[in-house]
């Protein structure tokens, strides 16, 4: 029996995912709760498992593209009787919500019986949302919005006079919905000047495959080439997680009244006391780095400033106090900015801290951090000082009250009892949310970061 898998809403509410990297082929074995592809949401990199054993019988996606959930991204013979409608695709169909689409035929239709009382097990995770799938509004091609003379004479009068009318193709398709067709199936069709409308699909719930394309193509009259040309600019689009930042960050700056303070600090004895952690057997297995004591710092001057690690609840109009710190990290990857973060810091040794700061780091750098590591933060680091950068004015992660910017440490000439010496020196930027944190209570707290870092000891002091 054939079966069809799905694009499964993985819990995020999303609608559409882009297809990542596929980890079997046509042909491949596969076993249940095997992991045979990546996709990409608006929020992380997710392994999806496949929920039988069988043999893959076809990819139903590229790499590379995006894929509306409910929609099939990969066929798996599973053996025994049964054809590819009926029983399997109401399987198929237990999996994930059936997307809303013109047209659309329920199972059993066009004489498949129909299924038995017979359910498939959602995989874990996927939470089911029926009916909350929506279809984005699709642009009308342009000659869609072309005026009429006379509506009920549609085909018969042509455009008013002083509109130039392009020549009619040979056979033009009745009004009706989009033709269903994967984006890079789209630009195939427009390098190649077929016109989507006219050409029938034969892939999966009639969409348009390459091939229907480059059939129509070779059908059609042979046209002169285009030309190839050089394009002086590129398009990158916008989606993953670079949107969803994109989109959060726009919230942020134009919800919270930001300010920022600097300080610059010398942090000698911290960059001593990274050395002198670094031998101890404690710390044997895990990446020891100055950023390490800045996120000791920002979590002790949080218990002695509770109000700084806070948040705005607009709809209660009430300030959040978190007598807890989940520190986010603000990491630079591939795929964009994303900010993980480590789930009660403030309860964990200095050890402890290190280890978990080194797999959050290397998970997000690896894009393989997940939606549950980036909710629930209550503050947050950037560390701009590893791309050479002294300062900047970080936007708040939404949802909090501070964020601190950590620059980079270099020699500078530095007053030392009277004296002039040189020393290892940084700059803190603290941006905060000015609803909840005023100018006072900001300084002080950037002030107790700038004391612990100058000298290390004042945090056994003050934790």
């Amino acid at each position: 029996m054939r079966r069809e898998f799905k694009l499964p809403d993985v819990g995020e509410g999303l609608t559409e995912a882009e297809i990542v990297r596929w980890h079997v082929k046509a042909g491949d074995d596969v076993k249940v709760n095997q992991i045979v592809v990546e996709i990409e949401t608006a929020k992380s990199i997710v392994e999806l498992p496949i929920p039988w054993d069988g043999v893959v019988a076809a990819l139903m996606a590229d790499e590379g593209t995006t894929v509306e959930v409910g929609l099939p991204i990969i066929a798996v013979d599973t053996g025994g009787d049964g054809d590819d409608g009926g029983q399997a695709r109401a399987l198929a169909d237990d999996m994930v919500p059936k997307p809303p689409a013109e047209g659309a035929v329920e199972p059993g239709a066009h004489g498949s019986p129909a299924p038995k009382e017979e359910r498939q097990a959602v995989l874990v995770g996927y939470g089911v949302k029926t009916g909350a799938t929506k279809r984005r509004p699709r642009k009308q091609p342009p000659s869609a919005a072309a005026p009429v003379a006379n509506p009920d004479r549609v085909g018969v009068d042509g455009p008013p006079p002083p509109v130039a009318a392009a020549p009619a193709p040979a056979a033009q398709a009745p009004a009706g919905p989009r033709a269903l067709a994967k984006p890079p199936v789209r630009k195939l069709a427009k390098d190649l000047g077929v016109n989507l409308a006219s050409v029938a699909g034969t892939g999966p719930q009639g969409s348009i495959t390459r091939e229907d394309v480059r059939a129509a193509a070779q059908a059609a009259p042979v046209a002169a080439a285009p030309q190839p040309r050089r394009e002086r600019e590129e398009r990158v689009p916008i989606k993953g997680v670079r949107r969803m930042t994109a989109q959060a960050m726009v919230a942020s700056a134009f919800t919270a009244p930001h300010v920022t303070e600097f300080l610059q600090v010398d942090v000698t004895r911290t960059m001593e006391a990274v050395r002198r952690l670094r031998d101890l057997p404690e710390f044997a297995e895990v990446k020891v780095s100055p950023l390490l004591l800045v996120a000791k710092a920002v979590i002790t001057a949080a218990g002695r400033h509770p109000l700084i690690n806070s948040s705005w609840d607009e709809a209660a109009q009430e300030i959040v106090v978190k007598h807890y710190v989940n520190l986010g990290i603000a990491a630079a990857t591939p795929r964009g900015l994303v900010v993980p973060n480590v789930k009660g810091a403030d309860a964990l040794s200095l050890p402890e801290l290190a280890a978990q700061l080194g797999g959050l780091t290397e998970t997000a750098r690896a894009g393989r951090t997940q939606p549950a590591e980036m909710a629930g933060g209550t503050i947050t680091i950037t560390n701009v000082g590893v791309f050479g950068v002294d300062a900047g004015t970080p936007i708040l992660n939404p949802g909090e009250a501070a964020i601190l910017a950590f620059g980079q440490v270099r020699d500078m000439p530095w007053v030392v009892d009277g004296e002039l010496a040189v020393r290892k020196v940084t700059t803190l930027a603290l941006s905060f949310d000015h609803r909840i944190v005023d100018g006072e209570l900001g300084s002080l707290f950037l002030r107790d970061v700038g004391a612990m870092l100058e000298d290390p000891l004042r945090m056994l002091a003050w934790s």
